[in-house]
């Protein structure tokens, strides 16, 4: 089974950028849609953006769209997360996770990672 591992959080100033990293063992990774997530604790877990297994489609929330970039590099079982314009909406913890379609439901998603923590101060 496939293992997802984030990283790339951090504290940032509004208007910065990040790049967060999603990082897979296991089985074959070039094979899953990816998908990035986010939660906060008065929240419930927002779909952020997804990327199919070769790279062709994509999909960003509307709350994201033209600030950030989802991309894969499959030779480096990776999956980014570009993060620009950043705004202190963008506070979340963020997850990357596996799934077999194209799609934001969670039950798609059967590898979720532990999650990387984005602060975004005003």
């Amino acid at each position: 089974q496939v293992r997802l591992v984030e990283s790339g959080g951090g504290l940032v100033q509004a208007g910065s950028s990040l790049r967060l990293s999603c990082v897979a063992s296991g089985e074959s990774f070039s094979s899953y849609v990816i998908g990035w997530f986010r939660q906060t604790p008065v929240k419930e877990r927002e779909p952020v953006a997804r990327i199919d297994w070769n790279g062709e489609r994509t999909y960003y929330a509307d709350s994201v769209r033209g600030r950030f970039t989802i991309s894969r590099d499959n030779a480096k079982n990776t999956v980014y997360l570009q993060m620009d314009s950043l705004q202190s909406e963008d506070t979340a913890v963020y997850y990357c996770a596996a799934g077999g379609g194209f799609t934001a439901q969670y039950s798609n998603y059967r590898v979720w990672g532990q999650g990387t923590q984005v602060t975004v101060s005003s």
